[in-house]
């Protein structure tokens, strides 16, 4: 079990293009959940998740514009190694305006499993109430580990669902979280 892990608020210096280098994101997914008129089913689906360089600076000049927009980015340390960030970006929507975004929360391949994930959801939820959110809203991948973690958490399906985020993929499960 993996001991002295830290956690910081990001700045954009901490953002360059290298913050994810020697991030491992690989994830089998054999299972996932889909929604069929609000009701959650299991299915087979096989893929691979594994980000490439590119994906990787992407995400990282993301991560920068989040902060830049005033909202929050989280890393998770173990020394100097990043295993695992989140983040909130500081767009309200909704009817009542009481959503705001987790866009982000990954955990690097050899540090899942040891809580470092619901650290980063917990305080990803006190940066969203700083910002005055109500809710959390995610579009969650779909595999059944994914989920499992999000439904231990305490998330249930969006009551408002966010056409934007949710066609930026459109199998992900979109879920929300009451703060």
């Amino acid at each position: 079990m993996p001991n002295n892990i830290t956690y910081r608020k990001l700045k954009v210096e901490d953002l360059n293009d290298d913050f994810l280098a020697r991030f491992k994101r690989y994830q089998v997914t054999n299972k996932v959940l889909a929604n069929r008129e609000n009701s959650l089913y299991e299915k087979e689906d096989y893929f691979i998740d594994d980000w490439d360089n590119a994906k990787k600076v992407n995400i990282a000049r993301e991560m920068r514009n989040c902060v830049l927009t005033g909202g929050a980015v989280i890393g998770a340390f173990r020394e100097e190694e990043l295993v695992g960030f989140a983040n909130i970006n500081n767009n309200h929507f909704g009817k009542t305006l009481d959503y705001v975004e987790l866009p982000y929360i990954h955990v690097s391949k050899n540090y899942r499993g040891y809580n470092v994930g619901k650290s980063l959801f917990y305080l990803c939820c006190e940066s969203a109430k700083k910002l005055g959110a109500r809710k959390l809203y995610i579009g969650a991948h779909p595999s059944i580990e994914t989920q499992s973690f999000y439904k231990a958490m305490g998330c249930t399906l969006a009551k408002e669902i966010n056409e934007e985020i949710y066609n930026r993929e459109p199998l992900d499960i979109q879920l929300e979280y009451v703060l």
